[in-house]
């Protein structure tokens, strides 16, 4: 039997103590030496660093400052994140609380990418491990980042004359990240598609066989992502905001990230889309849909919650969660669950998934401010029990109020970190050259 010998039986030490270390502090014990980089770089450590990432998500926090347009820090999005809490029902106190680590912070106007600065007109998306900001004015710059190292890559501009939206998904078995941009309102011959980490890296048109409106972000799983979508019914006229969800058809649009192909599943009504426990599922909750719905439309989200003054402080919430069993059959497990919170609850809070192992929904506040804490809960749907989170941590840096995007089972992983994949580094903030164009071409060129 061959012996190690005692460099291997080091070097495998070292790994294995390394692979317990957050990425940002692995990414740059890479810079240490060619011995290492090539360790740190290895099919092996990769795999070992996912494994244990894998056993501990985390919620990942997206914050972008809103305000006045010459604000200095308007539209600069900060990144943060802290471990999800297990079993958070067995503590005894009412309020738990938990801090988040900062990790970097962008400017999309400083890197030129011509983003809008209203995060209801700003296109935001997650997939395994990175980030991915576009912002829909008619020549904006998408931007892909790791949140946690600040490694990121500026993609081409997506020419249009119409305001354009954004999907970014995973493809786990070619490895290989795309986003989908879709000129408003969806059609044949207006949406386009982007592969990252290719060779010649351009929006190449891509068909979709029916016309749509978008009503939500995209979620994406196993490797299909997934975005609610409407067609206006022609006998709807009403112009009442509470005939709103009563005017449209609702589907739910599906892409298969690896082949690039759609199909469609209808649904009665609005809901949210969520990863539960690895499978689509769609949430009903009445409040969720009332301020999305706002939110997505302009309207005055300010008159609303002053309605919402007169609900009485405790009331039911009841919350109806969908999960998709089987996709060619369309066979969906249906779920009820009621529990009783308050005034607040219902008035500042959505929901941001569920979390991978218990299932359990997580809510998050959509605003933060210094003045005031900041929460998120954990309903746990067994128990029918909410557990109150306050997240500390963000500081006082933030003036102005800020719009707060939360998303659960983050996992940190070596492989989204890839120098091709992402080949620039934040700070230092390097401002790209542009390439001008008179009109949409059938692609859009790499600058």
């Amino acid at each position: 039997m061959k012996k190690s010998s005692p460099i291997s039986i080091i070097n495998d030490l070292i790994l294995e103590i390394l692979s317990r270390l957050p990425l940002k502090s692995v990414a740059r014990f890479r810079c240490v030496s060619k011995l290492w980089a090539s360790m740190f770089g290895s099919p092996y450590f990769k795999e070992l660093f996912l494994t244990r990432s894998l056993a501990k998500p985390r919620l990942l926090f997206a914050i972008v400052e809103n305000g006045d347009e010459d604000a200095k820090a308007c539209g600069v999005w900060s990144f943060f994140s802290l471990p999800q809490l297990e079993h958070p029902y067995e503590k005894s106190s009412s309020t738990l609380v938990a801090a988040a680590e900062f990790h970097v912070k962008f400017s999309p106007d400083n890197l030129k990418i011509n983003h809008f600065l209203d995060l209801r007109y700003c296109s935001c998306g997650y997939a395994s491990g990175l980030f991915y900001i576009h912002g829909n004015r008619y020549q904006a710059r998408p931007l892909i980042c790791n949140p946690i190292t600040g490694r990121y890559a500026i993609t081409p501009k997506r020419y249009t004359y119409r305001k354009a939206y954004s999907f970014f998904g995973f493809d786990p078995i070619d490895k290989q990240y795309k986003a989908l941009s879709m000129a408003y309102s969806c059609g044949p011959g207006r949406n386009k598609i982007l592969t990252f980490g290719s060779g010649d890296m351009r929006w190449r048109k891509i068909k979709s066989p029916l016309g749509y409106d978008l009503k939500s972000d995209g979620v994406c799983i196993n490797g299909v992502l997934y975005y609610l979508a409407s067609t206006e019914r022609s006998d709807s006229d009403s112009d009442d905001m509470n005939d709103y969800l009563c005017k449209y058809d609702y589907m739910i649009v599906c892409f298969d990230v690896r082949s690039e192909k759609f199909t469609f599943i209808d649904v009665e009504k609005f809901c949210r889309l969520i990863n539960y426990k690895g499978k689509l599922a769609m949430i009903y909750w009445e409040d969720d849909v009332d301020i999305y719905e706002i939110c997505y439309y302009g309207k005055d989200l300010d008159e609303y919650l002053e309605k919402k003054k007169n609900l009485d402080a405790d009331g039911t919430n009841e919350l109806h969660v969908w999960v998709l069993e089987d996709v060619e059959k369309q066979e969906w497990s249906k779920y009820a669950y009621t529990w009783t919170d308050d005034k607040f609850f219902r008035s500042h809070v959505s929901i941001a998934g569920a979390t991978t192992a218990s299932g359990e929904i997580v809510f998050s506040m959509r605003n933060y401010t210094c003045k005031q804490p900041f929460y998120v809960f954990y309903f746990n749907p067994e128990r029918k029990t909410l557990q109150r989170v306050e997240i500390q941590g963000f500081g006082e840096a933030f003036k102005q109020p800020c719009s707060v995007r939360t998303f659960v089972n983050h996992v940190e992983d070596l492989n989204v970190n890839d120098l091709e994949l992402l080949k620039s580094f934040h700070p230092p903030l390097v401002e790209p050259e542009y390439v001008e164009s008179d009109s949409e071409s059938d692609y859009d060129n790499w600058s």
